[in-house]
């Protein structure tokens, strides 16, 4: 409960709630064939695009929507809200672990690109595509439970 006056600290526990948020929402588009089709003919300039995506919806979801939080009073990392880097992080680390635990990038790449231009540095690319995708949802799911609980 937040009183006046007062405003609640970021603790792990606030942490391990984004994990639960950006697990939940990760785990559908980690396996879904659509996600990697999308990220094999997505161009750089999407990609810096979902990250922007996923920016302003972690940021408004942390601070727009929810007006007990006031970033400016909020323990900072380089000048950014603690909160904040946490829950861009759980975002991003929530679908590519789960990606990697899943084998996806091995299973899903390959309906997509002709089997000799697989190689390391393509899967990696089209894995880091696909976790900006995923990660559209992800940051939904994190700043969700945050909030929420």
């Amino acid at each position: 409960m937040v009183r006046v006056g007062h405003h609640r600290r970021f603790k792990l526990a606030d942490s391990a709630q984004q994990v639960v948020g950006g697990f939940l929402l990760a785990g559908p588009f980690v396996v879904t064939d659509e996600v990697w089709a999308l990220a094999v003919g997505m161009e750089w300039y999407q990609t810096v695009l979902t990250v922007g995506i996923v920016l302003g919806i972690g940021y408004g979801a942390l601070y727009k929507a929810d007006d007990d939080r006031d970033p400016d009073r909020e323990a900072e990392l380089a000048g950014i809200p603690l909160r904040f880097v946490s829950l861009i992080l759980v975002a991003y680390f929530s679908v590519f672990i789960l990606a990697l635990a899943f084998d996806a990038p091995a299973t899903l790449i390959p309906n997509h690109v002709e089997a000799a231009e697989v190689t390391f540095w393509t899967q990696v690319v089209i894995t880091l595509k696909a976790t900006s995708i995923g990660a559209v949802f992800s940051v939904t799911g994190a700043a969700t439970a945050d909030s929420v609980f």
